[in-house]
């Protein structure tokens, strides 16, 4: 999918599981909803750092240009060394390493104890990464026509009036987690969450996603997960733009909804 339909799908899924976990008892008061919902949606273009015409690549300067270059080399490097017999060549490494359950949860754990370890700067940089790949997701007509340095600012602007809101008493720095030093563990659900439902997403398309490495399906370490082929749409096609996006606007609302218990 692209970039816009991966953000949404994103901050749908947060929202989701807001709704989720009051039915279990354990709703998120309203700061935790929103900023887990951006966090959500900016992760669910991290998996994209493997190719360099994503929208995350752009989205730090030369930083993240960079980077990409090394995930890209790095993803196809230990594509070449796990591939079996049938797994086909490949000379890049786009929606591999990056698009496994396992990456998802690995960069999760880390940025939860980045976040535990880390202090409030740690916090900040995790709300400014994430707020502004939100930016550049769900409000990506106003920030392709911006500069990057205004999208930067935006996203440091909100990245300290959230944790400054999370962190007053009540508003969600130990939701779920609610043990001494403990605070701020949760910021690492949804970045999983993210970068799974962006797996997902990928796997509806023609090419499938390899969601199950390092687990061996037939003779392919790197089986590309997907439905029945002709169930699958191109990324950009009408069935993403006309049918998924209304689809995850209208689920991320009752979501929400059911995660303030309005509904």
């Amino acid at each position: 999918m692209m970039g816009p339909a991966h953000s949404l799908s994103g901050a749908a899924a947060w929202l989701g599981a807001g709704a989720a976990a009051a039915a279990a008892g354990h709703a998120m008061p309203w700061p935790v909803l929103v900023v887990g919902a951006l966090i959500c949606a900016g992760a669910a273009l991290a998996p994209d750092l493997d190719h360099k015409s994503a929208t995350i690549s752009r989205a730090f300067g030369p930083i993240s240009r960079n980077l990409c270059e090394i995930i890209d080399r790095l993803s196809h490097a230990v594509y070449k060394a796990t591939r079996m017999k049938g797994d086909p060549r490949r000379n890049g490494g786009h929606r591999t390493l990056t698009h496994t359950a396992l990456w998802a949860l690995l960069i999760g754990a880390g940025a939860s104890a980045l976040a535990v370890t880390g202090g409030r700067w740690a916090v900040l940089g995790i709300l400014f990464v994430h707020v502004v790949l939100a930016v550049e997701g769900l409000l990506w007509r106003v920030a392709r026509m911006s500069s990057d340095i205004l999208v930067w600012l935006l996203g440091a602007a909100g990245a300290w009036i959230l944790a400054e809101v999370l962190n007053r008493p009540g508003n969600g720095s130990d939701w779920l987690f609610s043990g001494s030093g403990e605070e701020y563990m949760w910021l690492g659900l949804p970045i999983v969450l993210g970068a799974l439902v962006h797996d997902i997403g990928d796997a509806l398309t023609v090419s499938g996603c390899p969601i199950l490495w390092p687990l061996p399906i037939g003779r392919k370490r790197w089986y590309p997960v997907g439905p029945p082929k002709a169930m699958r749409f191109r990324a950009g096609s009408w069935v993403e733009l006309k049918v998924l996006m209304p689809s995850f606007m209208l689920l991320g609302a009752l979501g929400g909804l059911g995660a303030l218990e309005i509904v």
